[in-house]
C-alpha cells in the first residue's frame, strides 16, 4: 500500500500524553563508532574480483583495521574540525622576514598522520607487488568518507612518484622520504625531515586547462634553473617540493621545485593568498609567485606537458576513487537516517517511494565503487598491455562520470534526510560542497571527454581492450547486449563525435559498470542496474527504478551498520 499524505479531514494522531514538548524523540542515533570497511559490501565484493588471491586475506585484515580507525566518533570530529577551522596564511614573521607558511588546525595534522601511517600516499609504490594499487585504492576510498582536503597532498605525492623515479638523482634523494609513513609537518629542509610530500603547479591566470598559454619562465643557471612567474592554483603549499610547468628556451618544460634550496635557505616561493573555496576547505589551495626560484629540470626540456600529465593520470584516478568514497558516506548517512526516522506512522525506509530513492542511490554508489576499484587494477604492478590501454581510456571516462554524478547524488542523499541534512552540523553539507572539486580539478568534464576521444583515436588497440572488457559479460542480460552492440558502433566512429563526446563517455562508463556488476555483484544488483541505466534515456533524478526492483535487498545490502538495539 502506498503512503499517503494526511488531508485536512484525516484524524491527526496526537503524541502520547506523557511526552514533553522538550523531549527529543524520533531522531536517529549518530552514525559513528562503526567499521567503514566491514559495512561496505560493495567494496568487499569488488576486492576478490580485482586482487590476487594470495593478497586478499591480508589486505582485508589491513582494511578492517583502517575501517575501524576511520569510523570512530573522533575521526569524524577531526574531519569536521579540519574544515571548520580553515588554514591561515602567515606571509611574514613579526620582524618582516618572509615566512610563507600555512597554519593548520591540529585535526588536520592528526588526519595526515593517519593517512600516511596506512600508506595511502605512496605505499603502493613502496610495496611494488601485484594488488598494491588496488588495496591502496580501497583504503583511499574509505578515507574519503571522513575527510578530503588532506587527500590532496597524498594524491599529488602518489602521482609524482613515477615522474621522480625517472630521474636518478631525484629518486636517490627523495624516494625514501616520500615512501615514509611517518608524517613530519615541520617547515625545514626535506633532507632533515622524516618524510616528505610533493605537490603540483600547472595552471596560471590566463590559461587554466590550456597550460600551453603559461607565461612562467625558466632560465638556466649552471646545472640548475631559476623560475620566475606565477601559479593561479598551487594546492597544498606546505609540501616539500612541487612539479611545475614553465617556459624554457625549448618550450614548456617540467621542473622539480623544492621548498628549500640546496644550501638550506627558503626558496623564493611567495604565497600571495589562499583561495576562499566552496569546499575542500581544509586544503590550503593558494596563489603563488616565483622570484628566481631554484629548480631542476625533470625529464626532457620542451616535453613538460607529457611529463606532468603522467602525474595527472594518477590524480585523475584518485578523483574517481575519492568521489566514490564521498558517495558511500552520503548514502550511509541517508540509509541510517531513513532506517530510524518515522513519518506518517512508518519508518522512512519502509515508505515505497523512499525505498525507490534509497535503492537507486545504493545502486549508483555500488557501480561507482566497482568502476573505481577495477580501474585501479589497471595501474597495478605487472599489468599487461591491454590493461594499460584500458587505463588510458577508462581513467578520463571514470573521472567524468563518477565525479559528474557526485553532486546530484549528494543532493538527493541530503534531501532524503531533510532539514537535518541541510545544516552545517551534518556531514552532508560538507560532502555536497566537496563533490564539485573532483569534477573540476585535474581537468573538467569537457577535458575528460576530449581525452576519451583522443584515446580512441590514437590506437585501434584501445577499442580491442574495451571490447574484451565488455565481452566478458555478454549474454548475461538482453539490455546489456543491446547497449554494448550500439556503443561499439559509436566508439569506432569516435573521430566525428566531438559534439556528442559527453554522451559517449557516459555510456562507456555505464557499459563497464554494468559489465562489472554482472560479473561480481549479486544478480539483483546487476538486474536493477541494467534495467535502469541501459534502457531508454537515463533520467535526471534518482528514485525511478522499476516497481519490480529488489528495493529491500538493495537497501539492506548497502546499510552501513546494524541499528542500535538489534
Amino acid at each position: 500500500m502506498s503512503a499517503q499524505l494526511p488531508s485536512s479531514r484525516d484524524p491527526v494522531e496526537a503524541p502520547a500524553a506523557h511526552v514533553s514538548t522538550h523531549d527529543v524523540f524520533n531522531q536517529p542515533a549518530p552514525l559513528e563508532n562503526y567499521n567503514l570497511f566491514l559495512g561496505n559490501r560493495a567494496l568487499a565484493d569488488a576486492l576478490p574480483f580485482n586482487l590476487p588471491r594470495e593478497r586478499l586475506e591480508p589486505a582485508c585484515t589491513r582494511l578492517t583495521a583502517l575501517g575501524m580507525e576511520l569510523g570512530t566518533r573522533e575521526s569524524f570530529w577531526k574531519g569536521a574540525a579540519a574544515n571548520q577551522y580553515v588554514p591561515r596564511l602567515h606571509t611574514h614573521d613579526r620582524y618582516g622576514r618572509r615566512r610563507d607558511e600555512i597554519e593548520y588546525h591540529p585535526a588536520y595534522h592528526d588526519l595526515m598522520a593517519l593517512l600516511m601511517r596506512h600508506g595511502l600516499h605512496a605505499g603502493a609504490w613502496a610495496d611494488g607487488t601485484a594488488g598494491a594499487h588496488v588495496e591502496r585504492a580501497a583504503g583511499y576510498m574509505l578515507y574519503a568518507e571522513v575527510e578530503n582536503g588532506t587527500q590532496c597532498p597524498a594524491t599529488m605525492t602518489y602521482g609524482a612518484v613515477p615522474a621522480i623515479r625517472r630521474d636518478a638523482a631525484l629518486a636517490g634523494a627523495w624516494l625514501e622520504k616520500l615512501y615514509s609513513r611517518d608524517y613530519d609537518p615541520r617547515n625545514i629542509p626535506a633532507r632533515d625531515k622524516r618524510s616528505a610530500l610533493v605537490g603540483m603547479g600547472m595552471t596560471e591566470k590566463q590559461g587554466g586547462s590550456d597550460v600551453r598559454a603559461n607565461t612562467t619562465q625558466a632560465k638556466r643557471e649552471g646545472d640548475a634553473w631559476s623560475i620566475t612567474g606565477h601559479k593561479w592554483f598551487l594546492s597544498a603549499p606546505m609540501c616539500d617540493a612541487w612539479l611545475v610547468l614553465a617556459q624554457s628556451p625549448r618550450g614548456l618544460s617540467c621542473f622539480f621545485l623544492p621548498r628549500y634550496r640546496p644550501d638550506g635557505t627558503l626558496n623564493s616561493i611567495r604565497i600571495q593568498r589562499l583561495k576562499d573555496k566552496l569546499g575542500n576547505r581544509s586544503n590550503a589551495s593558494s596563489e603563488v609567485e616565483f622570484e628566481r626560484a631554484y629548480a631542476t629540470l625533470l625529464g626532457e626540456e620542451g616535453r613538460g606537458v607529457p611529463m606532468i600529465l603522467e602525474m595527472g593520470v594518477y590524480t585523475r584516478l584518485d578523483c574517481a576513487i575519492g568521489s566514490a568514497g564521498l558517495m558511500r558516506q552520503a548514502l550511509a548517512q541517508a540509509l541510517w537516517h531513513a532506517a530510524q526516522r518515522e513519518a506518517f506512522g512508518r519508518r522512512l525506509r519502509d515508505q515505497p517511494l523512499m525505498k525507490n530513492v534509497l535503492a537507486d542511490l545504493a545502486l549508483e554508489s555500488e557501480a561507482a565503487t566497482a568502476l573505481a576499484i577495477r580501474l585501479s587494477r589497471a595501474y597495478d604492478a605487472q599489468v599487461d598491455e591491454r590493461e594499460r590501454l584500458l587505463a588510458r581510456v577508462l581513467t578520463p571516462a571514470a573521472k567524468f562520470w563518477i565525479c559528474k554524478r557526485g553532486a546530484h547524488f549528494a543532493e538527493e542523499a541530503m534531501e532524503a534526510i531533510g532539514g537535518n541534512g541541510y545544516v552545517e552540523e551534518s556531514s552532508l553539507a560538507r560532502i555536497y560542497r566537496e563533490m564539485p572539486v573532483n569534477s573540476i580539478w585535474e581537468g573538467s568534464g569537457n577535458v575528460m571527454c576530449l581525452d576519451v576521444l583522443r584515446a580512441l583515436r590514437k590506437s585501434p588497440d584501445v577499442l580491442d581492450a574495451l571490447a574484451a572488457e565488455l565481452e566478458a559479460a555478454r549474454g548475461a542480460h538482453p539490455a546489456y547486449d543491446d547497449f554494448c552492440a550500439a556503443l561499439k558502433e559509436r566508439l569506432s566512429d569516435a573521430a566525428t563525435l566531438e559534439p556528442a563526446a559527453r554522451r559517449l563517455t557516459q555510456d562507456l562508463a555505464l557499459a563497464v559498470q554494468a559489465s562489472l556488476l554482472v560479473r561480481h555483484a549479486p544478480a539483483f544488483v546487476a538486474e536493477a542496474f541494467c534495467g535502469s541505466r541501459l534502457t531508454g534515456d537515463l533520467g535526471g533524478t534518482f528514485g525511478t527504478l522499476a516497481p519490480q526492483a529488489a528495493f529491500d535487498a538493495l537497501i539492506e545490502r548497502a546499510m552501513p551498520a546494524s541499528l542500535p538495539g538489534r
